[in-house]
């Protein structure tokens, strides 16, 4: 049985993480929030220790070090802009990391996290959960044993409504989340890198509070994607529905079929973490490359081959005049 401390328990993801822990016969021995509404830790780990400080968990966490309650992992999952440090705090105290999507925000932070883990003998996971379901590897053994030669044409949309609050909190702040492509859409930019390979030019059609808008040439694939958290983009039929996510890829017309199978991503990644056959550092390079350009990129507006959903009214800032 390993033993984990998980950063960032009350997190909108962090249950996804417990469950993940105790349906793999591990012992959650230690969390840490900032907030503690942390009732849920009960349905899974009630003997768990729990602090709101992180100077006291620190003291915790290097007072079990060299007894047999000392951390094998330490699970992270704070606001992105955090993910760098905590994932050093959990090297430095000797555990393997699992850290949630996105790994970091800038590629030059994985440089930094490589020699750290040469420094410490501990290695560093991302959740990378896509590259896990089962019709995302059918479509990849496609591609993989389809014609070398072949250049597919690719369009996702990704639409996953959030209310204003979001705005309000850190998600809204660009230097904190990364922006709307970084923090709904990177593990899509990683699945396409890893069914595509490299990519050869990224260009930004729109980018603005609530919408990003693109295209990506990759080796195998030329992708025009939209990614929206405004409900007011989702289909006419979704929304008369009262749905608030759509997701869609199609490739030479066809629809690529994923909408189910997503529950149990997150310990199929654990198992494969704990089976040293996880998703490391070098795996998250390309997709926080991707997200970096996009970021910094100056969009060129409804120019080239862009996803039609690009023309949509924009919309205003909810809380700037």
């Amino acid at each position: 049985m390993k033993k984990f401390g998980l950063i960032g328990v009350a997190g909108y993801i962090a249950p996804r993480h417990l469950r993940a822990i105790k349906d793999t016969n591990n012992d959650l021995i230690v969390a840490l929030d900032k907030s503690d509404t942390v009732g849920l830790i009960d349905s899974y780990f009630p003997n768990c220790s729990f602090y709101t400080e992180f100077e006291r968990f620190d003291r915790f966490v290097e007072k079990i070090k060299h007894t047999d309650q000392k951390l094998d992992y330490v699970s992270v999952c704070t606001p992105n802009y955090l993910h760098d440090s905590h994932i050093r705090f959990g090297l430095r105290a000797g555990a393997d990391v699992i850290c949630e999507k996105p790994l970091v925000l800038n590629p030059w932070n994985i440089d930094a996290l490589e020699s750290m883990q040469k420094e410490t003998g501990k290695k560093v996971y991302n959740i990378l959960q896509l590259r896990l379901h089962d019709a995302i590897i059918k479509w990849k053994k496609q591609i993989d044993e389809g014609p070398k030669d072949k250049i597919y044409d690719v369009d996702l949309t990704y639409i996953t409504s959030r209310g204003t609050w979001y705005y309000t909190s850190w998600k809204g702040v660009t230097e904190k989340s990364g922006g709307v492509a970084t923090n709904i859409g990177v593990h899509f930019y990683d699945m396409l890198s890893w069914i595509f390979g490299e990519v050869k030019e990224n260009i930004v059609n729109i980018y603005q509070h609530d919408r990003v808008g693109g295209f990506l040439q990759f080796e195998r694939a030329r992708v025009r994607y939209f990614m929206s958290i405004n409900a007011d983009t989702l289909p006419k039929e979704f929304i008369e529905a009262g749905k608030r996510t759509y997701r869609k890829i199609e490739m030479e017309g066809t629809e690529i079929e994923f909408s189910e199978g997503f529950t149990e991503l997150h310990t199929l990644s654990y198992k494969n973490i704990l089976a040293g056959n996880g998703f490391g550092l070098e795996d998250a390079r390309n997709c926080i490359q991707i997200v970096h350009d996009i970021r910094n990129a100056t969009p060129v507006g409804l120019k080239g081959d862009y996803h039609p959903l690009c023309k949509l009214p924009l919309a205003k800032h909810p809380f700037k005049i």
